[in-house]
């Protein structure tokens, strides 16, 4: 624990921070003030020491857990001894599955994409296919899974591989036809090659293609089945090295399927056919069948159909077998969705799906080939979706998915992340969404329910909330890194239902999702929720555990300001309440005005974007819309996106704003305080700071009055756009894209602010995109707390703004509160992204509130209940004193401010060539801290109130917008993101919660004993006895096959050999881990060993034969004859 004092600091910000000597903070009387301290009448005070606990051992960067649906999936497997599945994706991504909380996410560092799995089940391992024709084996046995081997392939293509049960020989086909063969214990090849001139007929003139099928006779274990492409199947018998038969078909073959007693096996084809051979009559099909053909009369040829891309014959006991397939749908049904077709008997059900089908696998209750499967389910992965089908019931129902795979539901838009939060809200959100679930699923238990999970140590609630291109918003309980919906909500049902044709009235303003969400607001002490929309809305949202039927309250706000106004000198003389009809002649009263929806006919001037309904809606429990207000057109000029929002619940205000001005409303008494221009914010400032120096008239406003200015200007703020539109969104995927929009800000920043208002520029971009609501000191020198509004805008000003409240709390819904602005300007360099403030303690200060009470209740005495607010509260709970700190971040520096006093105490330059996209200011271990998310992809994090950098890490490049848009910081050290368009990454900046990592991550593997197989009697040693394991070892071991040709393949060895047992388990298993690494290590040193042993050897031999030989050549020869 180290003391800080105020003057010490300061005296070596010159030396600890670049460019803070340089950084002045500006105050009331317009001055400079250089960043140190300054004496005055808070001197004494300022020499106080702030205590600062926090120190860089506290601070790490660590990803912890991955949520949602795995982006671009292109391969599946299943262990049914394990019970987990596995999912590849295009980008070189595993995701491994098991029960919920069993959730692990690993990474190919290729990034090359994964074009097969395979379990080495009830081992703990998996084999990937990569498409830079890599094999990689995975070590499951540790909760971060690590790469024991990789097999490089460097003349062929990996087209299929296929791992038998209990083996350790695993078969490669490639794009030239031939088959190699894997050792996976020691991941060297084989010498033992099935090329593809060899298995086919000599007589063939034609390539048969590359090999689409791989797969062990049930039967017998020494046969293998190769099937190709061109239609072609091969028997091939291993120990003579030849073919027993072959097959011939006239169209391309998909997917090969055994039949379990391995007399029979089924083909899908590209022309929508099945067919099924037995291996007595391999001349010609044993049945063809086109599942989805139209039937023709005798003697013609079935119609052809799409191509059936995968089956699965699968037999039962005690009733027909399962055959289940992909595709296969007629060409004149071509607005059909994707669809899996599973026939039993003489049924045939077809499942449409929502997206395109990726992968299925049938999941049966044995993992021997050569028994009865018993097929249970069908895992089906789509392109967007997993689903499990339940094959027991005739109806085929889907099992409910406990995952969090529909994040994407609908395109994820912003998101919000509350850690440590009141600890009912879980359950109270829980009991109200499960009422709204989906029914109709089955009434079994998932079935991928393998690995182990603990709660673990850190159990403190956490909430997610995305916000959702539909409109809808989504609460997830994130607590102990799981995901798990709570509750969804629709803001769309506030709004009518557009009609065909007038979507283009709102796709002016935004091309599509006209509901899309783009800024959430949400306090969970007081549950009020307000959320802002692209199309110029905001939604004010109160909790109630009773169904209401009532009409929806709006207020229609119109906000503009006009730039000629600036420039153009008028005279001061005007009445001090301006005749607005005369200006606005299509304006309308906005204090209190509800409902007002403009005609047909009218040009856009003065109508909303979206219509409020005006009907009685009837509202179920939980979130309540309690008040809508949206900006209008103005003279046929849409109303510019909202890009800041604030609420106070203990004030009862709203406010809001963007690139026009300043919206302030009293959501208690449904009327609207405050709509001004930016430009006018500041001439009214002035009003308040000293005597106007402009030729322009004075506007003055009252309480209650709001004010309207005309001529608009439409400027637009690139941040302002819709986050799910191509054009409105700012592209960063590029260099170039980040080179120009960070010229761009610099020439922003560069334009001095003066608080004059003749040096405003006319063509600047101003927008507010900071608002806080907090107890403060509104003016310099102020001797008490008042509630303030903190406003910062896009060009580094801080305004005050000073909220006058009726005292007593009945006249709360009925006296007019005051919004006066107090004249104070601070300014900062570069865009205001967020404040805080800490007590004169270094406490941190949270805005006051006001505590839950339904507003709805039946219950008397909860009706007459007094608003109960909490003021002032801190971390320290402290009183608050005679002053206190404000920290300030934008996109370039953090500052921060003595009040009253207006003194800046410390400047920190985060970043001079790039620019913070996210800061937050958060707890940490008790102590308050400020966390940003830079674009060049630093993270930083700095002590408060004396902005020390604790952590700057080069974590994450900014790659795309969605990541800016989506990156939120919260308390207790967390931080997450949207990593793909279905995927929340979620990390953590705390050391201690990178230390107990391991104890809060599910185990993939748990020592489960293989099931026994059937009893055979005399066929067992026959058919799959123990002795085809031995066979295999004489056919494909060094000692009869040799090694292959280095230049063929190339082993590497993985990271995860002692670095793997680090991170796995204690215990039994993670002894078992290292027994068998360490095992292995040891059997590669004998390897070297022998090989070296082998080669002295050699030259041993060689010396002894040379030796002899020259004794006896000079055996018999005398002394002089040498």
């Amino acid at each position: 624990m180290k003391k800080f004092n105020f003057r010490k600091v300061l005296d070596g910000l010159t030396a600890s921070s670049p460019g803070s000597g340089s950084s002045s903070g500006i105050n009331s009387s317009g001055g400079a003030g250089s960043g140190s301290l300054h004496p005055g009448g808070t001197a004494g005070a300022l020499r106080e020491e702030i205590q600062e606990t926090l120190t860089s051992d506290y601070f790490q960067i660590c990803k912890t857990v991955r949520h949602g649906f795995p982006y671009q999936p292109t391969a599946l497997a299943f262990d049914p001894v394990q019970k987990i599945l596995a999912i590849g994706t295009r980008s070189g991504a595993i995701r491994i599955l098991g029960r919920p909380g069993v959730d692990c996410y690993c990474q190919h560092e290729s990034g090359a994409a994964v074009l097969q799995l395979q379990f080495l089940i009830n081992e703990g391992a998996l084999v990937s296919a990569s498409s830079d024709d890599t094999l990689h084996l995975w070590n499951l046995r540790q909760k971060r899974p690590a790469i024991l081997h990789s097999l490089k392939f460097n003349r062929e293509r990996i087209t299929y591989c296929h791992l038998p049960f209990q083996s350790k020989w695993l078969y490669v086909g490639t794009e030239r036809g031939n088959t190699h063969i894997v050792n996976i214990e020691s991941f060297i090849l084989s010498g033992y090659v099935i090329m593809w001139n060899k298995a086919i007929e000599l007589s063939t003139k034609t390539h048969p293609g590359p090999v689409v099928h791989l797969s062990d006779s049930p039967r017998d274990e020494g046969k293998l089945l190769i099937g190709y492409e061109n239609g072609t199947v091969v028997f091939w018998d291993l120990k003579s090295k030849r073919a027993d038969l072959r097959v011939y078909y006239d169209e391309a073959i998909h997917s090969i399927d055994w039949h379990h007693e391995g007399k029979q096996f089924m083909c899908s084809h590209s022309d929508g056919s099945l067919t099924l051979w037995n291996l007595k009559s391999p001349s010609r099909p044993f049945q063809t069948t086109v599942p989805h053909g139209k039937i023709q009369r005798e003697g013609r040829k079935s119609e052809s159909c799409k191509p059936i891309l995968k089956v699965e014959y699968k037999t039962c006991r005690n009733s027909e077998p399962f055959i289940i397939f992909s595709g296969g749908l007629s060409y004149d049904k071509a607005c059909r969705r994707p669809s899996l077709t599973i026939m039993h008997g003489k049924a045939i059900t077809v499942l449409e799906m929502d997206h395109p089908i990726v992968e299925f696998l049938t999941l049966c209750d044995t993992p021997y080939p050569n028994e009865f499967q018993e097929p249970y389910a069908v895992v089906v992965l789509l392109e967007k979706d997993l689903i499990v089908v339940d094959l027991t019931q005739s109806n085929f129902p889907i099992f409910e998915n406990p995952y969090p795979m529909d994040i994407h539901e609908s395109p994820v838009t912003c998101t919000a992340y509350f850690a440590d939060c009141p600890p009912d809200l879980i359950l109270v959100l829980y009991s109200i969404g499960v009422k709204h679930k989906k029914q109709g699923y089955s009434n079994k238990e998932w079935p991928i329910s393998g690995g182990a999970w603990n709660l673990g140590a850190q159990t403190y609630p956490e909430i997610i909330i995305t916000g959702h291109a539909d409109g809808s918003i989504k609460f997830w309980d994130a607590s102990a890194i799981t995901l798990q919906m709570l509750y969804k909500l629709k803001t769309s049902k506030v709004f009518e239902k557009q009609k065909v044709g007038e979507g283009k009235q709102t796709g002016e303003i935004v091309e599509e999702d006209p509901f899309a969400v783009q800024m959430i607001y949400w306090c969970p002490e007081s549950r009020i929720f307000c959320v802002s929309g692209v199309s110029a809305y905001v939604i004010i949202y109160k909790f109630s555990r009773h169904e209401i039927t009532t009409e929806i309250v709006s207020l229609e706000v119109r906000l503009q300001y006009d730039v000629e106004d600036i420039i153009t000198p008028e005279p001061e003389t005007s009445p001090p309440f301006p005749d607005l009809s005369s200006q606005l002649p299509s304006s309308r009263s906005l204090s209190g005005s509800t409902n007002t929806v403009a005609s047909e006919g009218v040009t856009k001037d003065s109508i909303p974007c979206l219509n409020v309904k005006t009907r009685p809606v009837r509202m179920p429990p939980g979130y309540q819309a309690d008040l809508v207000i949206q900006l209008v057109w103005v003279d046929g000029e849409p109303p510019q996106q909202i890009t800041s929002l604030a609420v106070s619940s203990a004030y009862g205000i709203v406010a809001f704003g963007n690139c026009n001005g300043l919206v302030v409303v009293d959501f208690i008494q449904k009327t609207v305080l405050l709509s001004m221009g930016i430009f006018d914010l500041y001439r009214s400032s002035e009003l308040y700071q000293r005597q106007p120096r402009s030729p322009r008239k004075n506007r003055q406003f009252i309480a209650g009055l709001t004010e309207l200015n005309d001529s608009p200007v439409p400027l637009e703020l690139e941040r302002c756009k819709s986050p799910t539109s191509v054009k409105g969104s700012r592209k960063l995927s590029l260099p170039t894209d980040l080179k120009a929009d960070l010229e761009t800000r610099e020439n922003s920043y560069n334009r001095s602010r003066s608080s004059s208002i003749s040096s405003i520029d006319k063509d600047s971009k101003e927008a507010i995109t900071a608002l806080y609501f907090m107890e403060s000191f509104a003016r310099k020198n102020d001797s008490s707390i008042s509630p303030c509004l903190f406003v910062g805008t896009s060009l580094g000003m801080v305004l005050i703004i000073s909220l006058n409240l009726p005292i007593a709390d009945e006249q709360r819904f009925t006296e007019p509160v005051m919004v006066l602005p107090s004249g104070t300007f601070l300014s900062l360099k570069g865009a205001v992204l967020t404040f805080s403030c800490m007590d004169r303690t270094g406490g941190l200060m949270q805005p006051p509130y006001e505590v839950w009470r339904d507003p709805n209740s039946m219950d008397e005495n909860e009706k007459s209940w007094r608003r109960k607010l909490v003021m002032n509260s801190s971390s320290a709970n402290q009183e608050i004193g005679d002053h206190q700190y404000i920290i300030i971040c934008s996109e370039k520096q953090a500052k921060v401010f003595s009040l009253p006093s207006q003194t800046c105490l410390y400047v920190h330059n985060i970043t001079e060539t790039s620019f913070i996209l996210q800061a937050d200011v958060v707890v940490m271990c008790n102590s308050a801290c400020l966390a940003c998310f830079c674009a060049n992809g630093h993270i930083m994090i700095m002590s408060l109130p004396s902005l020390r950098p604790m952590l700057d890490v080069n974590y994450l490049p900014l790659t795309d917008m969605r990541i800016a848009r989506t990156f939120c910081f919260t308390n207790e050290g967390q931080a997450l993101y949207l990593v793909s368009p279905t995927e929340i990454q979620r990390l953590t900046y705390s050391q201690e919660m990178c230390d107990n990592l391991q104890d809060m991550l599910g185990d993939l593997f748990t020592p489960i004993e293989t099931p026994e197989a059937q009893n055979r009697g005399f066929l067992k040693g026959l058919f799959g006895g123990s002795g085809q394991t031995f066979d295999r070892e004489e056919l494909f071991g060094e000692a009869s096959a040799g090694r292959a040709s280095r230049s063929l393949a190339q082993h590497i060895p993985g990271p995860g050999g002692i670095e793997g047992v680090k991170g796995a388990a204690g215990g039994v298993m993670g002894e078992l881990t290292r027994a068998r690494i360490a095992l292995d290590e040891r059997g590669q040193r004998l390897g070297e060993l022998e090989e070296k042993t082998a080669g002295m050897m050699t030259s041993a031999e060689a010396f002894s034969k040379h030796a002899h030989e020259l004794m006896l050549k000079y055996k018999d020869k005398k002394w002089y004859q040498f």
